[in-house]
């Protein structure tokens, strides 16, 4: 499914909307299936965040999706709308995070700090923005908040991102999407990729 940005992708209480809740009212819906839905959530997306989400409509493709994010073996594409310019154009960010429980965010630490798990990332240039650069970022490890700090660590916040330091606002939620992933059919084996175009938020910052 597409998530939208600001839309909590689950775990929100009772009665409040969620992309979990919509989905299992619209397969309900469509199916006709009486009583409660069953949809596994897979992949997940940060409230602020748009793009791809992964269900899966049984337990058992949930639990082969899931071991696929596990093992690494599904790559994820991000696109992520970044201040200045960017340089170098392509590149690779290697850093270890922690929790920082006071500003209950992530951040930057030692390696041998306890608690710390090593994050790396890819990114490329995909076109210049107003204010900043659109980047396509692939993750290779799957942290909390990762990207977003990573980025701003790296000078770069993502645009709209105030927890990780962007002083420079974005319509809707924050610039960060999930265009893509790839992965194998949990039932048929051959590979799917799922994409997700950008919304209208991004076109004023001129994003092709």
């Amino acid at each position: 499914m597409v998530k939208p940005a600001m839309l909590p992708t689950m775990g929100v209480t009772k009665g409040q909307p969620s992309l979990l809740a919509l989905a299992r009212d619209y397969v309900q819906r469509k199916y006709d299936k009486p009583g409660r839905v069953y949809l596994g959530v897979v992949s997940r997306l940060d409230a602020p965040v748009s793009g791809v989400v992964l269900l899966a409509r049984t337990s058992k493709a949930a639990a082969r999706l899931c071991a696929q994010f596990r093992c690494q073996a599904v790559r994820k594409v991000y696109w992520a709308a970044v201040a200045h310019r960017v340089r170098p154009a392509t590149g690779r960010l290697i850093h270890f995070i922690g929790r920082d429980e006071q500003h209950r965010r992530m951040q930057i630490a030692s390696a041998r700090a306890t608690g710390a798990l090593e994050a790396r990332l890819s990114y490329r240039t995909l076109q210049d923005v107003v204010n900043g650069t659109l980047l396509e970022v692939v993750p290779e490890t799957g942290r909390k908040h990762q990207i977003r700090l990573q980025l701003a660590s790296f000078g770069h916040p993502i645009l709209g991102d105030r927890k990780y330091g962007s002083r420079q606002p974005f319509p809707l939620g924050i610039a960060l999407h999930c265009r893509e992933l790839v992965f194998q059919h949990p039932v048929r084996q051959h590979s799917v990729t799922l994409t997700a175009p950008l919304s209208r938020a991004w076109r004023s910052l001129g994003c092709r």
